[in-house]
């Protein structure tokens, strides 16, 4: 049997775009909860629907219950990639992008950001944002020299003291530096899976607890 080459195409570049895995209402929610997936520090390859997006799904389902009827909706953001990348910071450009579709799908809605490693760093920056009312950061990625939001937003910053990926010792002293409140969670490591039920409630305590600051009274 004669065997014949292979012709291969030259790759063309593929133009990516951020996208959102919503669940509530698509219209005149009354708040919005952006959940923001870990990545990695420097990557270019194109985001799927890895671990990092499945750690995201039971803080999803878990916040869609527990404000059943109120008109909240849950969007979790799918980055174009997988890394931050250095000066490009290609996820908080997504989360930007994620943020001007909340205040134009729901105009006046306040905007609360829960993210976990990457994405708790990019809900840390985005705490300032116009809309965002409230950031749950869970064993976020702090680098030296972070810079401190701009005042407005309600901060809690919850780390694992087992964590080996990222530093609970920098989370616990960027939380003094800006005022944020920190909540230490023994034993727990980076994947956030010996303690989950702990970081469920965690998680709904912080989106009932923001939302009764951020919406008035029925």
């Amino acid at each position: 049997m004669t065997s014949h080459p292979t012709a291969f195409a030259p790759r063309t570049p593929v133009e990516l775009s951020p996208a959102l895995d919503v669940s509530g209402p698509r219209e005149h929610a009354r708040a919005v909860v952006l959940l923001l997936p870990g990545g990695r520090a420097t990557s270019v390859a194109p985001a799927r629907r890895g671990l990092a997006q499945l750690r995201m799904v039971p803080f999803a389902r878990a916040i869609g219950w527990s404000t059943r009827g109120r008109r909240v909706a849950v969007w979790t953001l799918r980055y174009r990639l997988r890394g931050w990348n250095g000066s490009a910071q290609d996820p908080v450009h997504d989360a930007r992008w994620a943020l001007e579709q909340a205040r134009r799908s729901h105009p006046g809605a306040p905007i609360l950001l829960v993210g976990h490693s990457m994405g708790g760093r990019v809900a840390l920056r985005l705490a300032g944002e116009p809309g965002v009312a409230a950031v749950c950061a869970l064993a976020p990625w702090i680098e030296a020299g972070e810079p401190a939001p701009r005042p407005g937003a309600t901060i809690v910053i919850a780390h694992g003291d087992a964590d080996r990926v990222t530093d609970p010792r920098s989370s616990a002293a960027y939380a003094a530096r800006i005022g944020a409140s920190f909540v230490p969670v023994p034993g727990e490591t980076h994947a956030l899976l010996r303690r989950p039920v702990f970081w469920t409630r965690l998680v709904t305590a912080f989106v009932t607890t923001a939302l009764e600051s951020a919406l008035p009274v029925d």
